[in-house]
């Protein structure tokens, strides 16, 4: 159970390739390719090859054993193969080829699934493993061992890859090649290589998915261990004509796969050229950073390029500190500038950029470095790559280099290559490369963040909202009007303007008078998206006279442009005063296939002509919301500006974790506009407001509908401790990490090795993260966690909290089924903590609709075999390995 599932798929040690030897031309284009490219090297592990026509009986196949079958035939025998395959044993299949339906392969899929085997195929060009001289693929010849994996949807993207990475000294530890209808998805790809010890980082080009939820669980696992860079075909439709909402007109799918992106801790680029800049920024093995670049060049004209485009792409120029400058003066006689950019002059020598990129890894508000080098008849361009090189490995900070030109520096290139620093022919080239590594560090930080369905803030009326909803549905509407969306937002303490219904000129003035002067007059219809674009809306009406008017034309000039319009009358509502506040717009849209989706920017009229929406997926915390402020190009309005003080951003960000909070708790919201809501330096109000609902899906149990689920606080109880006193059982969660590493330092050398089979005296760091930051759709860890009173260093009492004890499980493959794993801290064994967190994690398992929990407990581990005992496990010998004992249990 140590293993990965795919591994049998990815790193077999037996292989049973399925074709037709004696007869290569009944065989297709790709069966013969493949055949040659897996004979073409030596395998390190065991080739059998079998023709289904000629090898024996199925008595003698049985003799046969393997991980993996690789099926080398046309298209109509890969059926009878697989059965084969099946019968063997195989526990993963490879079909290569093209062009098969989806009805065919779909039957493909069934047999493998009933034999229990892992299918990578058809319509696959199949994967390599270099480490171990496995080219199972037609993409090309077997690259280069190396950190970097490679997952494409697109056979041709690979084979141009691996071609690329061959003349740029590139390896890759796993080359995956997807296709239309494959069984072995995306998602599961990314979740192998996220458990794989030889990835260091990942680079994907994707063209869709299927499963939103399940591709942004892997993502996240994987990002979370590795560096992560997508790229994905498609971009921007065009604007959906039939959306009822600004937010449904304005938010594009590629948008909302941006926002998704960032979320789970990946990086995107938009292009061919920045994901080979991006392989060659990982397979440097560069860890993220912060947004700080210097730049040490020999010229001007070339620095100031390589400034202009960081500034362009939101990257801070980082100045030497004083202390740095003033030590690196005397060592640059010939230094140009020390402002923006460490400019040496035309004469710098080797030791001139030795003594510039010492000073500059030295200095603490420095992230990366970028030497841009253009070429100097008097100066030795190799001689300044190798300088570069020996300072290099003490930086400890990533280092990229440009080294424009082409004949004289070519040598110079070959150095830094052979160093595994990343080298650029333009500085722009280079400055986004270093801007794909800080935007992981930025990227990263959301992927921490795993806020709850409820923000702190006060319970908001989450059964009258619903009941809003409801009766809306009953009436066989979609569209709420704008009072019934305004009460649906007050219902989530989302302040409004206060809005009364006239349904005649006379109810209108009466209403205006009571508000007073001067009053907005808003066309009320659940027919009517955009009510400017009727005539719909008339403010700063100042009288009553004005209003009877107004209302009169309105209605008459309305139903002559919408004649089939329900109108119910006019709403009133008195005008916001002289308050200086910005006009803003939030909004929801519903993504096909993420979800909702969060939407922020300018708002007013001139919304679309604007373009400025920023986006994220629910759930928000403070963190999230204000990030997404921060992303708009309004924000930069938002502090004194033309005169008007600073808004109350804190009562922004309120509104957004609630609207966060409406879209986890209602899942029947579609689409929803809040355009304009005012805020100013005394707070936020939302003048107008037009919801979109339906039906919600069948699915939308325990926040289904979200792509990202959110922390389940739900699950939170406090509990008795034997003996006295009590503790809290709750789902992990990221800042456990510290507490996660004390229990386990804490833990008995026995105790250590019964739970991790090892003789670790610490959790690593990627193992910890992994650990911590789980997706609580696949997994569930729970932690008992105590509360204590400790002294200080300064001899004060302070309460502190301890992780006690944790129980975890990870879903099976077959989504049925599920592993657990059980510690609890020496000096809490016999107090009955390891029953209550067996139970609650068994409960929780059930909740999701588990069938089964099982795991593995060393035979020389009594107390836990007699634990599993007292709560009904079935105990079993393990076959795979005696030291084990397998426990079972029905959930």
């Amino acid at each position: 159970m140590d293993k990965h599932y795919l591994t049998p798929l990815f790193q077999p040690e037996s292989i049973a390739i399925f074709a037709n030897r004696e007869d290569a031309s009944v065989q297709t284009a790709h069966a013969r390719h493949l055949v040659e490219a897996l004979t073409a090297q030596r395998f390190k592990g065991h080739f059998v090859f079998i023709d289904i026509h000629t090898t024996g009986t199925l008595a003698d196949l049985a003799q046969t054993r393997a991980d993996l079958a690789i099926i080398c035939l046309k298209t109509g025998e890969v059926i009878e193969a697989l059965e084969v395959a099946g019968r063997i044993k195989c526990r993963a299949a490879l079909v290569v080829g093209s062009g098969v339906s989806a009805d065919l392969a779909a039957d493909m899929h069934r047999v493998a699934r009933r034999h229990g085997m892992h299918l990578l195929g058809p319509n696959s060009l199949g994967f390599q493993w270099p480490a171990a001289g496995l080219n199972a693929s037609v993409a090309g010849k077997l690259a280069t061992p190396g950190p970097l994996a490679l997952v494409s949807q697109s056979g041709a993207l690979t084979a141009s890859i691996l071609d690329w990475a061959a003349k740029n000294s590139v390896g890759f530890s796993t080359v995956v090649s997807l296709g239309p209808n494959t069984s072995v998805d995306l998602a599961q790809v990314l979740d192998y290589l996220a458990n794989d010890g030889k990835t260091h980082s990942i680079v994907v080009y994707m063209e869709g998915i299927s499963n939103a939820r399940r591709f942004m669980s892997a993502l996240r696992a994987a990002a979370n261990a590795k560096p992560v860079v997508v790229l994905k075909a498609g971009r921007k439709p065009a604007g959906n004509e039939a959306a009822q909402t600004h937010s449904g007109a304005i938010v594009g799918s590629d948008d909302v796969f941006d926002a998704a992106l960032r979320r789970a801790g990946a990086v995107r680029v938009k292009s061919f050229v920045q994901l080979f800049s991006a392989a060659k920024c990982l397979a440097s093995r560069y860890r993220p950073v912060g947004k700080r670049l210097a730049i040490v060049t020999n010229g001007g004209g070339p620095g100031v390029l390589a400034a202009d485009w960081a500034n362009e792409i939101g990257l801070d120029l980082a100045r030497l500190s004083p202390d740095s400058a003033t030590s690196l003066k005397p060592q640059l006689p010939a230094l140009a500038s020390l402002s923006d950019l460490i400019d040496l002059s035309e004469e710098a020598l080797p030791e001139h950029y030795a003594a510039a990129l010492e000073a500059a890894g030295k200095d603490r508000g420095v992230d990366g470095i970028l030497v841009v080098h253009s070429p100097k008849a008097d100066v030795d361009a190799a001689a300044v790559a190798d300088a570069i090189a020996q300072v290099n490995p003490k930086l400890g900070k990533p280092l990229l280099c440009c080294w424009m030109g082409d004949d004289s520096v070519g040598q110079a290139r070959e150095v830094l290559a052979t160093a595994n620093i990343p080298s650029f022919r333009t500085p722009e080239a280079a400055v986004g490369a270093f801007g794909n590594i800080a935007s992981f560090y930025q990227n990263q930080q959301l992927l921490q963040q795993t806020p709850p369905p409820l923000s702190p803030l006060a319970k908001p009326d989450i059964e009258g909202a619903r009941l809003i909803i409801e009766n809306v549905l009953t009436e066989r509407r979609k569209v709420l009007t704008e009072m019934e969306s305004k009460a649906l937002l007050s219902a989530f303490h989302i302040p409004v303007t206060q809005t009364l219904l006239a349904r005649s000129a006379n109810e209108a003035m009466m209403i205006a008078t009571q508000l007073g002067y001067p009053v907005a007059l808003k066309i009320d219809s659940p027919d009517i998206s955009h009510k400017s674009d009727v005539n719909g809306v008339a403010l700063n009406v100042r009288n009553a006279t004005a209003v009877r008017d107004v209302y009169n034309t309105m209605i008459q000039t309305v139903g002559r442009l919408k004649p089939d319009a329900r109108i119910n009358g006019v709403t009133i509502q008195k005008m916001a005063g002289d308050r200086r506040g910005r006009e803003l717009y939030i909004g929801l849209k519903t993504d096909d296939p993420f979800g909702p989706v969060i939407a922020f920017g300018a708002g007013g009229t001139m919304i679309e002509l604007i373009d400025d929406q920023a986006m994220e997926l629910p759930p928000l915390n403070q963190f999230l919301a204000r990030r997404l402020i921060e992303r708009s190009r309004v924000a930069d309005t938002l502090g004194e500006w033309r005169g008007a003080s600073a808004v109350d951003r804190e009562a922004l960000e309120q509104v957004l974790l609630r609207v966060s909070e409406m879209v986890c708790e209602l899942p029947q919201l579609r689409e929803m506009d809040i355009n304009p809501i005012i805020v100013d330096e005394s707070g936020a109000v939302a003048v107008d407001a037009r919801i979109v609902i339906d039906s919600a899906p069948a699915t939308a149990r325990n926040y289904a509908h979200l792509s990202i689920l959110p922390y389940p606080a739900r699950y939170e109880q406090i509990w008795p401790m034997r003996g006295g006193g009590e503790y809290t059982i709750r789902p992990i969660h990221p800042d456990d990490a510290q507490m996660l590493q004390d229990l386990v330092h804490g833990l008995s050398s026995e105790s250590r090795y019964f739970r991790f089979v090892s003789a670790m005296t610490e959790l690593p760091t990627p193992m910890l993260a992994r650990l911590t930051l789980i997706d609580y759709d696949r997994e569930m860890a729970l932690v008992a966690v105590l509360k204590e009173r400790k002294a200080n260093p300064d001899g004060e009492m302070e309460e502190t909290e301890r992780i006690i004890g944790v129980s975890r499980y990870i879903t099976n493959p077959d989504k049925s089924s599920c592993e657990f794993s059980l510690v609890v801290a020496d000096d809490f064994n016999g107090k009955g903590l390891g029953s209550r967190l067996m139970l609650s994690i068994m409960e929780e398992a059930r909740d999701k609709g588990l069938a089964e929990i099982e795991g593995l407990v060393l035979a020389n581990n009594p107390g836990m075999l007699k634990l599993m005992r007292s709560l009904g496990f079935a105990v079993k010998t393990f076959v795979e390995d005696p030291d084990f004992k397998l426990v079972t249990h029905p959930l």
